[in-house]
C-alpha cells in the first residue's frame, strides 16, 4: 500500500481529542500501520486513561515524538479526504497525521532501530496534554535527541516555541428580575466585561507576551440579570518569566462590582521551548540535508505550543517541525503537499540514522 493509501486512512479514521473511542481507534490503525511497515510490532499502551502507540526502546536513544489526536469533531471537515493537485486536504493532514507516518517511513531499512529509537504517537495533544504529559517528561529525561513531527512552517523547522498559560475566569453574581428589580441583582456579565478589558494591558512587544481572551459565556435568560460569567483566556510568551508575571495578575483579580466574586482556574501549562535546547540538533539536521543534496531546511521561532516544550524542559535536545509542509493548522482549508513527501522522508531517515551513530 502507498503511503498516500495509508495517509487516506489515518486521515479518514477521525479522532477528536475529546471522543475517546474515536483516539482508541485510531490508535490501533496506527498500530496496524506499523505491523505493515516495520518487522516489530507497536505496544498500544494506556496513559492516565487514555490510548498512546509505542515502537521500539523503552529507553530509547532517539525519540520520535507525534500525536494523532485532532481538533475536528467527527465529520465537521468534509470531504474527509480530497487530493487536489499537490495538495492533500482532510482533517489532521497538517497537524499532524502526515507527520506520524513520515516518521513510520523514515524508520524503515534502519537495522537495530527498535532496540535505540521509539516512536511514540498520544491522542491528547491538542488540549495541552494533561494524561500525557508524565510519558513525554520521563522518556525525554533519559533521550539524547527528542524530534517533534509537529507540522513545518513553510517547510522549516521550529527550533522555538512560546510557553502557554490556559486560564477560565468565572465571575459569580446574584440573579433578579431585569425589568422589575434589576438593582437586587449582581451583573457577572458586566463583572467579566470590566475584567476582560484588563487583559490588554498585560501583553508586552517585547517578549512576544500575548494574553487573548476566547471563549465567552454569561447569563440564562434574556430578561434575568445574569448571575454567572465566564471568560477563557489564552496567554503565551517567548519569556517563562513573563508568563509567571501574567499568571500572578490573574490569580490575584479583584472583583469592581460590588458583591461579585471571581474564581480563576487553570494555569500555567507549556513552558518555554528555548533556542538554545534545538541548537545542536538543528545544525546536524542542515548538515544532513546538505549531505544529501537537499535545500537549507531553514528555522523559525513560533507562537504556538507542542510536546517539544515539554521534553526541552525535561532536558532533552529538540528539534521541532519535522512533520509535514503545507499549510492551514486547525483551519478550514488544511492542507499537507504531496510533493514534499518523498523528500522528507528521504531527509528524515538519513537525520535518525546520523543521530545513531
Amino acid at each position: 500500500m502507498t503511503f498516500l493509501a495509508e495517509l487516506q486512512e489515518l486521515v479518514e479514521c477521525q479522532s477528536p481529542t475529546e471522543d475517546l473511542a474515536a483516539c482508541t481507534r485510531v490508535i490501533e490503525l496506527a498500530s496496524e500501520l506499523v505491523s505493515r511497515n516495520l518487522s516489530t510490532p507497536a505496544k498500544v499502551m494506556t496513559e492516565n486513561g487514555r490510548p498512546v502507540l509505542w515502537w521500539g526502546s523503552e529507553n530509547p536513544k532517539v525519540v520520535l515524538l507525534t500525536h494523532l489526536d485532532t481538533v475536528w469533531p467527527t465529520d465537521s471537515f468534509l470531504p474527509l479526504w480530497k487530493v487536489d493537485g499537490d495538495k492533500i486536504f482532510g482533517p489532521g493532514t497538517f497537524d499532524m497525521k502526515a507527520g506520524f507516518l513520515q516518521a513510520l517511513h523514515a524508520l524503515k531499512n534502519i537495522p537495530g532501530a527498535e532496540k535505540s529509537v521509539a516512536l511514540i504517537a498520544t491522542t491528547d495533544e491538542e488540549v495541552g496534554s494533561q494524561t500525557s504529559r508524565a510519558l513525554i517528561e520521563r522518556v525525554s529525561k533519559v533521550a539524547e535527541a527528542v524530534l517533534v513531527f509537529e507540522a513545518s512552517l513553510d517547510g522549516k523547522v521550529k527550533t522555538g516555541r512560546k510557553g502557554t498559560s490556559m486560564y477560565q475566569v468565572k465571575v459569580h453574581g446574584r440573579a433578579s428580575h431585569a425589568g422589575l428589580d434589576p438593582e437586587k441583582g449582581i451583573n457577572a456579565t458586566v463583572e467579566i466585561s470590566a475584567q476582560i478589558l484588563k487583559f490588554a494591558a498585560l501583553e508586552n512587544i517585547e517578549f512576544g507576551t500575548t494574553v487573548v481572551p476566547t471563549m465567552l459565556k454569561g447569563g440564562t435568560t434574556a430578561n434575568t440579570v445574569p448571575a454567572e460569567a465566564s471568560v477563557e483566556i489564552d496567554a503565551r510568551s517567548f519569556s517563562q518569566s513573563d508568563l509567571e508575571r501574567v499568571d500572578k495578575v490573574i490569580r490575584s483579580l479583584i472583583a469592581i462590582t460590588p458583591g461579585a466574586k471571581i474564581e480563576v482556574t487553570g494555569g500555567l501549562n507549556r513552558p518555554v521551548l528555548e533556542p538554545a535546547s534545538c541548537k545542536e540538533l538543528y545544525e546536524i539536521a542542515e548538515r544532513v540535508a546538505k549531505e544529501i543534496g537537499m535545500a537549507p531546511l531553514g528555522c523559525a521561532e513560533v507562537g504556538g505550543a507542542s510536546d517539544g516544550n515539554f521534553a526541552a524542559a525535561a532536558g532533552a535536545r529538540v528539534l521541532d517541525g519535522l512533520g509535514a509542509v503545507g499549510g492551514g493548522a486547525h483551519a478550514a482549508n488544511e492542507w499537507a503537499s504531496v510533493s514534499a513527501i518523498e523528500e522528507r522522508k528521504n531527509f528524515l531517515h538519513a537525520f535518525i540514522k546520523e543521530l545513531l551513530k
